[in-house]
Parts: C-alpha cells; sequence; structure tokens
C-alpha cells in the first residue's frame, strides 16, 4: 500500500484544461477503468483513471491538479494501485457502445483500444464544451464509429451525448459503457432505463476517496453501501437503481452535496 515514485518523463497539454503526464512506470496489469492514488507530495493524493497503462489524464479542478499543472518533465509522483473494479472486458465479434463526456473519455479510450485489439465493434459517443476540449480523438477515431457532440456547437453536432443516444438503439449492441460528469451519466442511466438496456450497462463514478481500498467508508454509498473505490468505481446499472447515483454526493466532510 506504500506509493511507487515514479518520474514524469512526458507531460501533453491535450486541451486549455486538460494535460497528461506520462511516466516511467507501466502499469500492464491494469484494467480499463481502474484508478490509481496520486501522490502531490505536499498538497495531498487524489485518485486519477489511467488514461494510458503509464500515464493518468488531468484536468485542473482543484488545489491537488493546479499543483501537478506546475510540475515539469524530470518531476516526482507516488503512485498506489492499481485499484477497484474496472470494466467488464468485451469479447471478439461483440458490438460495443461507449458514451464519454469531457474528461471521461480518458478511461473510455483506453478500453475502445482493448475492444479494437479483440475484434469488438466499437462505436463511440464523444462530448466536451467546446472544440478546443475535445479529448483524445486520435485514439477514438481509429476503433470505429464516432458522434461527437459540444455544448456550444463549435464543432459537430450542437448539443449532449443524451441527444445522439435517444437516437440510437441500444438493444443492438452487447454491451454499453460510460464515463463523465455525473448529471450526463444519470441522463444516460434514464435514457438506457426506458429502452431496456441496463443491465448491460456500466458506469464509472467519481467520489471522494480517501484511502482508495475500502477502509475508511468515505465513499460509501446510501442505498446498499456500496464503496466506490472497492466495489466500484465501475458498476452494472442495476447496482444503480434507487442509489444515490445523480442525486448527491459527499465531501470531505462527509456531508451530503447536491448535484
Amino acid at each position: 500500500m506504500y506509493p511507487v515514485d515514479v518520474t514524469i518523463t512526458e507531460i501533453v497539454q491535450e486541451s486549455p484544461s486538460t494535460k497528461t503526464f506520462f511516466f516511467d512506470k507501466s502499469f500492464e496489469e491494469a484494467l480499463p477503468g481502474q484508478f490509481v492514488m496520486v501522490w502531490i507530495r505536499g498538497t495531498d493524493e487524489i485518485p486519477m483513471t489511467l488514461s494510458y497503462r503509464n500515464a493518468i489524464t488531468v484536468q485542473k479542478v482543484g488545489d491537488a491538479t493546479e499543483k501537478m499543472f506546475e510540475l515539469q518533465e524530470g518531476d516526482h509522483l507516488g503512485i498506489r494501485g492499481p485499484f477497484g473494479k474496472g470494466f467488464t472486458l468485451p469479447q471478439a465479434d461483440e458490438k460495443v457502445l461507449l458514451v464519454a463526456g469531457g474528461v471521461g473519455a480518458a478511461a473510455i479510450a483506453l478500453l475502445a483500444e482493448y475492444s479494437m485489439s479483440v475484434g469488438s465493434s466499437v462505436t463511440t459517443i464523444l462530448g466536451a464544451r467546446n472544440a478546443d476540449e475535445m479529448l483524445f480523438l486520435d485514439r477514438l477515431t481509429p476503433c470505429g464509429g464516432l458522434h461527437l457532440t459540444t455544448d456550444d456547437g463549435s464543432a459537430h453536432r450542437c448539443g449532449f451525448v443524451t441527444d445522439v443516444l435517444v437516437e440510437t438503439d441500444t438493444l443492438e449492441f452487447d454491451r454499453i459503457y460510460t464515463c463523465g460528469p455525473e448529471m450526463m451519466m444519470k441522463c444516460v442511466f434514464g435514457i438506457l432505463e426506458e429502452q431496456g438496456s441496463l443491465e448491460k450497462a456500466e458506469f464509472s463514478l467519481h467520489r471522494y476517496f480517501k484511502c482508495g481500498i475500502g477502509v475508511c467508508g468515505a465513499c460509501c454509498m446510501d442505498g446498499d453501501g456500496l464503496r466506490v473505490c472497492k466495489d466500484g468505481p465501475v458498476f452494472n446499472g442495476l447496482q444503480l437503481v434507487d442509489s444515490e447515483f445523480g442525486k448527491y454526493m459527499r465531501g470531505p466532510s462527509g456531508n451530503k452535496k447536491q448535484f
């Protein structure tokens, strides 16, 4: 459970608000959707999904990520993991639908590349605030059909990933995966529930973590008491029925925060 020291070997500016940090250790055993605890020395330790086997993709949203944006190649991070339950891997000849929003594309891109490598048929719906914030087009385009949406209409379709999803017959797909802002995923949840596709869908959740290994209980969800860090962060759609998903989350003190 001790962090492994890694050296940052490359930093890629993916968008105005997002960077990818490559390091000198590759986590080949990690499943798409699993996470690592990233220790930014002197600041904090935070959970991050692996966007490559040897990289994390970070959006500047708080003190820890702001500090990360000050790091340079040759600087060091501490990494614990990988932890948690990742996506169920698709099989050859299965039809796969991926729905990603914002930095949620980090986990989805790794899953798309794996799916293509085993012979799955991949369709991706990718959304972002604007064209500049669209992530990993170079990785997702070769994997199969790609539908793009932007909130402001600056690239391709103006609207949200759910606008494309409601026009999609999800019953045609064997597996459905989604990662992104929780309110986006809650809307995806509702559409899939209406279409009778919830059982074959998996959702990658984001919650406040302290330990990352299921001991402290900080990330427990109301309902069945599921621990997002240990029982997730990827959950089957049926596990989220009647849970706090899409209603509220908890901060460091444990107090509920409404979406």
